[in-house]
């Protein structure tokens, strides 16, 4: 389990900061997960830079993935920076030198163009990986900012709905409700991370059998985040990392984030409990952030058959 003393003062989130309710997870959601990590593809603790410059894309099954775990859906995508809640577009440049290609369930290239961004090449298993700069500094109070990728063509499809015939053309096709700046949630893929920013919210899911202490390793939830997009996570188990047989959400906004859990192999859901919320089977619960002020680790717990 994980120490509460890490990272600084680090303690479980008063009661009333959570909300739990049962639900499903978007039939829409893109499969495999993205993810930010240094230019060799190594993981970061808490998802916490130094610098904006350090912070590059990674995508494919996810870490702590089984190999049978699915990746990304091949194909071209476009990626952005924004603030958590997504109304603020961070990225700079035209949209069109955001593009990375998806190859086998990981990312292979970028897209050749005037302005691609630069690339560095994952130690793990020989993907590129995406270098998100240049973007602004966040707005937001906690320094949290959030990553984007969806398809090409479902991209050029969000921006065409904001009255923007060719969305690569531009930095920002504008934004509503349940499309920001192109990106509809529903369509993409989202992880969040920090940068030179101390306080650190996270969500992190367990998985055990009934009498058995030891958790278990490369079992999937879904995270929806605050606007709806979503997320793959796995547990495993990374000490360097301080990440100890989860599934590990990092560098949570404020807003309500939904955790999905599905029966899958090595684990027929009996029940998702956290203090005394209880759902029983598979399905969801909702987590209620309502204040960055201090570190925090929120458990959820999942009894598997």
């Amino acid at each position: 389990m994980k120490s509460l003393t890490r990272a600084g003062l680090v303690v479980a989130l008063a009661a009333t900061a959570l909300s739990f309710q049962a639900g499903t997870a978007s039939a829409d959601a893109p499969s495999g997960a993205i993810f930010t990590t240094l230019a060799d593809g190594t993981e970061v603790n808490f998802n916490h830079y130094d610098a904006k410059t350090d912070v590059y894309l990674d995508g494919g099954p996810g870490p702590g993935a089984p190999q049978h775990a699915a990746g990304l859906d091949d194909g071209t995508y476009v990626f952005q920076v924004t603030d958590p809640s997504g109304k603020v577009l961070l990225s700079t440049d035209p949209a069109r030198c955001r593009q990375f290609v998806v190859t086998a369930g990981v990312i292979s290239a970028v897209v050749d163009t005037d302005c691609e961004h630069v690339t560095g090449l994952d130690v793990d298993h020989a993907a590129t990986t995406v270098q998100l700069y240049p973007f602004l500094d966040t707005p937001n109070n906690g320094g949290v900012y959030k990553a984007w990728a969806t398809m090409v063509g479902d991209y050029l499809a969000g921006c065409a709905a904001l009255g923007v015939p060719n969305g690569l053309d531009v930095v920002d096709c504008g934004s509503v409700r349940g499309n920001r700046h192109g990106f509809v949630p529903a369509d993409s893929k989202t992880d969040n991370f920090k940068v030179d920013e101390d306080v650190i919210v996270e969500i992190d899911t367990r998985f055990y059998r009934p009498g058995n202490p030891n958790l278990i390793d490369g079992l999937a939830v879904t995270w929806t985040d605050t606007n709806g997009a979503s997320n793959r996570k796995w547990s495993y188990y990374a000490p360097r990392l301080n990440v100890n047989h989860e599934a590990h959400v990092e560098a949570v906004e404020v807003g309500t984030h939904r955790i999905s859990v599905a029966n899958q192999p090595g684990c027929q859901v009996l029940a998702i409990d956290h203090g005394n919320k209880h759902v029983k089977g598979a399905g969801s619960v909702d987590v209620k952030i309502t204040s960055l002020g201090r570190s925090a680790t929120i458990f959820i717990n999942v009894l598997c058959a």
